[in-house]
């Protein structure tokens, strides 16, 4: 994998990071975090230097996903330094507030919070940034958007009709603040039934990629629906790491493959 640098000229970056991309979703309980650890993952197996930053502060999924629960060490004074697991660079407010501590802050906080761990965290050198958006198009993807330039965003969604609108609301603030698209991933796309080999469309099928389509954006990959993916997250084991060969860990791989194409693009 190459990881070209595709800023636009003037913007803000974040020094030593290369690219930073959003994993996003207009529509909460549609796997978006699954996604973003198991594609960064996916791009650190092929050797990329890898950071990922859960930047949902209300509903931090992190800690979970890869089995995390230190607490960082902040050094001179306001340095937050980075946990560290399966070689790559993590930062998540799960890791300052506590396993169970809930967040209740106001706006202005979140955005505050937010930069801090952009520009406050010592990220080192990084090939890419993989952003971990909250669902919606509130303060905190709004800030982020604005806050660093983005190499461009993934879009996740599921099959159903309710998931598919949200989808050009999500890509709507990104296009307001020039961030580009660089493709859309369907989860929970099929399942592939273990004992009869047959496949379910549980969720419908297909809609994403002719939501794709008709926006005129790059279709990255399909996810089906399996349970060893929920399994893995809950174990902080992600399928590209328990199971690399399996048909579910190729998936992830795929896209990872197709976000750096559409970077190079």
């Amino acid at each position: 994998m190459s990881f070209p640098r595709t800023l636009p000229e003037g913007s803000t970056t974040l020094p030593g990071v290369a690219n930073v991309v959003a994993v996003s979703a207009a529509k909460g309980g549609v796997g978006k975090s699954t996604v973003a650890v198991n594609l960064a993952l996916s791009m650190v197996q092929e050797g990329a230097r890898v950071g990922l930053l859960d930047a949902d502060i209300y509903g931090p999924s992190l800690p979970v996903l890869t089995g995390v629960r230190d607490e960082p060490e902040v050094r001179d004074g306001d340095r937050i330094q980075p946990l560290y697991a399966h070689d790559m660079a993590l930062m998540s407010m799960g890791f300052l507030a506590g396993q169970d501590a809930p967040v209740i802050w106001r706006g202005p906080l979140l955005a505050q919070a937010v930069q801090q761990f952009l520009q406050q965290v010592d990220w080192g050198e990084l090939d890419i940034l993989i952003l971990d958006m909250p669902p919606g198009t509130g303060d905190i993807p709004l800030t982020l958007s604005q806050a660093v330039a983005m190499s461009g965003a993934v879009v996740v969604t599921t099959p159903q009709s309710v998931a598919l609108q949200d989808v050009e609301r999500g890509m709507a603030m990104f296009d307001k603040v020039d961030v580009d698209i660089l493709g859309l991933v369907e989860n929970m796309s099929y399942y592939l039934c273990p004992t009869c080999d047959k496949r379910h469309e549980i969720f419908g099928h297909g809609g994403g990629r002719q939501t794709a389509e008709r926006l005129d954006i790059d279709f990255l990959g399909e996810i089906p629906l399996d349970a060893a993916i929920r399994e893995g997250g809950d174990r902080g084991e992600p399928t590209v790491l328990a199971e690399p060969e399996s048909p579910r860990g190729q998936a992830f791989a795929s896209i990872a493959r197709g976000v750096v194409a559409a970077l190079s693009g």
